[in-house]
């Protein structure tokens, strides 16, 4: 048996690696295709996760493999999805920073800049409604689109943080991993004022994933990352918070956090019982011992 294939009592199951090698992907488009939730994976005892054998048959014996699949996960930047839609990559920009177009992906490149990724499936689907025919045809924006856009509105990061949480929360196996997938989109305040408790918000932290780009901790990367992973809105933060809270009432009920043991007050010293006679004063001693030396002394 291959060193990275385990049996379980269920199915057999291989690493997303060798899974790949099987399917004849690469390991990006595999993990994409887990991210979309087109491809399960269970996990281990470690928690890491992995793809049952009956996964993979599933996936390679779908009509139209691997070209169908490769189809429904193929990304484009907004200069490939501006000529998707026909139209200006500056009003592909526009519509995507009105939300109508929804990032899958994003990294940065060399100059620190957000690059947005999105599904090639869903621009085409986009062009294909009739009522954005407007948004992609006429010459100028309708004016309600454009007042948003000279407010300075992007839904960008929003709508990828909603994408995001939505794979986090299929790979989720109990409350206190969903609240971890909520909590991942809140600064620390937020969620100290959600869960109060010292000892849950410990708890609830092993399972808060971070941002899916990240640099070194206090680089410019990183604080970009959590930036956007950071919910900024009213609406959206109250939104969070509150599945939060009701996550974390779920989990306190079917896994409490684990608190330290209670230390047990040390038992009070035993009094001595007296000696037989009652207690011996000093003088009583003293009267003794003089007994004793004329014992002693006499002849």
């Amino acid at each position: 048996m291959s060193g990275d294939t385990i049996t379980t009592a269920h199915d057999r199951s291989c690493t997303p690696s060798r899974a790949a090698r099987e399917l004849g992907l690469r390991r990006s488009d595999l993990d994409l295709a887990v991210h979309l939730g087109l491809i399960r994976t269970v996990p281990d005892e470690g928690g890491a996760r992995r793809v049952t054998r009956s996964e993979i048959d599933r996936v390679r014996s779908a009509d139209g493999f691997p070209d169908a699949l490769l189809a429904r996960i193929e990304l484009v930047g907004t200069a490939e999805a501006a000529r998707l839609l026909d139209i200006p990559a500056g009003r592909f920009t526009r519509l995507a920073r009105l939300g109508l177009v929804v990032p899958t992906k994003w990294y940065l490149n060399r100059y620190r800049t957000v690059v947005w990724l999105y599904l090639a499936e869903d621009l085409r689907r986009f062009a294909a409604d009739e009522e954005n025919v407007p948004l992609l045809k006429a010459r100028r924006m309708p004016e309600g689109p454009r007042a948003l856009l000279d407010a300075g509105v992007d839904l960008r990061p929003r709508n990828w943080r909603g994408r995001h949480r939505g794979f986090l929360l299929r790979q989720s196996q109990d409350p206190w991993e969903r609240a971890g997938a909520y909590a991942a989109f809140l600064d620390p305040v937020e969620i100290a004022e959600a869960v109060p408790d010292h000892y849950e918000r410990s708890h609830l932290g092993r399972f808060r994933p971070g941002p899916p780009v990240a640099g070194a901790p206090g680089t410019p990367a990183a604080r970009i990352a959590e930036r956007i992973m950071t919910a900024a809105d009213a609406d959206e933060i109250g939104l969070l918070r509150t599945e939060l809270a009701a996550l974390v009432r779920e989990a306190r009920e079917t896994g409490p956090a684990p608190r330290p043991t209670p230390r047990r007050a040390p038992a009070p010293p035993r009094a001595l019982a007296p000696p037989p006679g009652g207690p011996k004063t000093p003088r009583r001693l003293l009267g003794r011992f003089r007994r004793r030396a004329s014992a002693a002394t006499a002849p």
